[in-house]
Parts: C-alpha cells; structure tokens; sequence
C-alpha cells in the first residue's frame, strides 16, 4: 500500500541522516572488526595520529603524516571516502576522528620538511645499489626520515605479534611518503655477503620477516590469485606487468611453449623509470610475499617459474 511505501522511505531516510551522523565512527568499529586487512590500516592510522587506547581522543602532533595515512586509508577502503576532504590537513583529521582530537597545527610545516627535507638521503641518490646498512643510518640520522621510520618500525616489530596487513599498510604509508628517489635507494640497496649489521638493516628497510613471510611459503601461484582477488593489489599488478613485462601477456599464461620461450630468453624487461616506479608502488602488497613452486603440479610449473621470476628476480633492475 501507499502507506507502507512512505514508512519504508521514512524509516530509509531517519537511518540515512543517522549514518551520516555517526557513519565515520561506525565505518572505523566495522573496520577494525572486519578481519579483510582493514584492521591493519586502522592501526596506523591510530599509531599516526596518536590515537589513545580508549580510541576516543587523539593528539596528532604530526598532522601531516596523520592526514596522508587516513587519504591512504580512503584510498584503499572506498567506503571511508566521505569521511576525509582535500581542503587542508586538518579537515580530514576532524572529519574521521571528531573534534576531539587536538591538532599540533605548529608541525603543519612538516609538508614542507617531507617536500624539501631528507637533504642527507638526497644527496646519495644517484649512487646505485648502496649499501642497505649506510642507506638506514642516513635515514636514522634525518628527522623527517627517522620519524616515517619509526612509526613502520613500530607497527612490524618482530617482538610482538606479527600483524602482516597493518605492516604492508606501514610499508605502503613509509614509501609513499619518501621522496621517490630516496624510496628507490632504500629499495635498492644491497650488502656483501657476510656483513650481517648490514643484512639486518636490510631485513628493516624491507619488511622482513613480517610482511613477507608466511609459513608455509605459498606457492607463486596462489599469491598472484590472491593478488587478482585484490582490487589494490590487482591495480599495482596490472600496472608493474604493463610498465615492466609488456611481453607477458595473459595469453601465454596457458601457453607452455610461449612460457618456456619467455623464461629460456630470460625474459625481455623494460627497465625504464615508470618500470622502476611501479615496482616501488607494489611494495607493501602481497606480490612480495615470499613464494615458492615446489610442491607445484608439473603442468604448471613454467607458470609458476615465470611469477617467480617476475616478482623476485629483479632482473630488470640489475
């Protein structure tokens, strides 16, 4: 009937006004109970912006980093994109998290220091392949750096439980905020064999093991599956074979001549800046999962090799 049409729109629009109302709040308890990696996120944004155990006030001395990580947050969960505003930093700060988080509006500066700072890093960057324990000093000894560091760190500390989406989400937050060339410097870096300070560093700089790591490994497979069922990943994959490996087209995926081709001639690459970028954009996804093809049918072992080679070899960048 008529009538119970108007109760319906009525009843619609009440919880439409009140969702609008307490909506941000109700998308962050959604959001830490969701167990789909959004908790993980969800930590550093509190890690970032200083959020109190109580989750109801927050002093954000870094208002700048606090407002990247909760657009990072938006990004990657469409559904918190109400809840941030491009005006200026504080706006989005106010808009998650209420008026009851008090702003340091002195570090608003910060952008600047993000923009022109890291000058000890930068200095380096046109040395290639430097050594990782050097590359975390520098990084250590800059303020601006040390500070990014710091909060990653935290958040994938080996000493407490390893929480792997909420330190993918600190390792995507530390490299977007580098400038690119300092990003690919620490990428990048290497050690000599034997140098363990410089091993350890690298394991820091990179993640190890809590975001790469699983037990048992997965199969290169599985992790590009898991990547495809993504819509982040899926979009920095996408990316990385275009900018990357234009030649292996998802045509030759069950081709096994076309594979055993393309792994025999070692795999034409284009090692181009946007190839570099966007390698550095996967960063904090699973595609660097450690992954394995043992244990893999036959059938698909070339497909397999071929992922591996892909996601780990980085022979492009040699």
């Amino acid at each position: 009937s008529l009538y119970s049409v108007f109760t319906v729109l009525f009843i619609y629009f009440t919880c439409i006004s009140t969702v609008q109302t307490t909506g941000c709040l109700h998308l962050r308890e959604q959001c830490v109970n969701a167990g789909s990696g959004c908790e993980g996120v969800w930590d550093v944004v509190e890690d970032a912006c200083n959020i109190s155990v109580l989750g109801n006030r927050c002093k954000a001395e870094d208002s700048v980093g606090c407002n990247r990580i909760i657009q990072v947050l938006a990004d990657e969960y469409p559904e918190f994109r109400d809840c941030v505003c491009t005006t200026d930093n504080i706006c989005s700060i106010t808009t998650l998290l209420g008026k009851l988080c008090s702003i340091n509006k002195d570090n608003i500066s910060m952008e600047t220091k993000l923009q022109w700072g890291l000058s000890a890093l930068s200095k380096q960057v046109h040395t290639t392949n430097r050594s990782c324990l050097d590359v975390n000093r520098e990084c250590v000894e800059d303020e601006v750096c040390n500070k990014q560091l710091s909060l990653y760190l935290k958040v994938c500390s080996v000493n407490k439980k390893c929480n792997m989406e909420g330190c993918q989400a600190a390792i995507r937050f530390f490299y977007q905020n580098m400038p690119f060339e300092v990003a690919q410097m620490m990428i990048f870096c290497d050690c000599i064999q034997h140098d363990e300070s410089c091993h350890r560093a690298k394991e820091l700089l990179h993640g190890k093991p809590c975001a790469v790591t699983v037990v048992p490994a997965p199969s290169c497979l599985n992790v590009i599956q898991m990547c495809e069922e993504n819509e982040l990943c899926r979009k920095k994959y996408t990316t990385f074979r275009s900018k990357c490996w234009r030649h292996v087209t998802k045509k030759c995926y069950n081709d096994e001549a076309c594979l055993e081709t393309l792994l025999k001639d070692d795999m034409p690459c284009s090692a181009t800046a946007d190839c570099k970028a966007a390698y550095v954009s996967s960063w904090g996804t699973m595609l660097l999962t450690e992954c394995t093809c043992q244990n893999v049918p036959p059938l698909e072992q070339p497909l397999c090799a071929l992922f591996h080679h892909m996601l780990h070899s980085k022979s492009c960048f040699r």
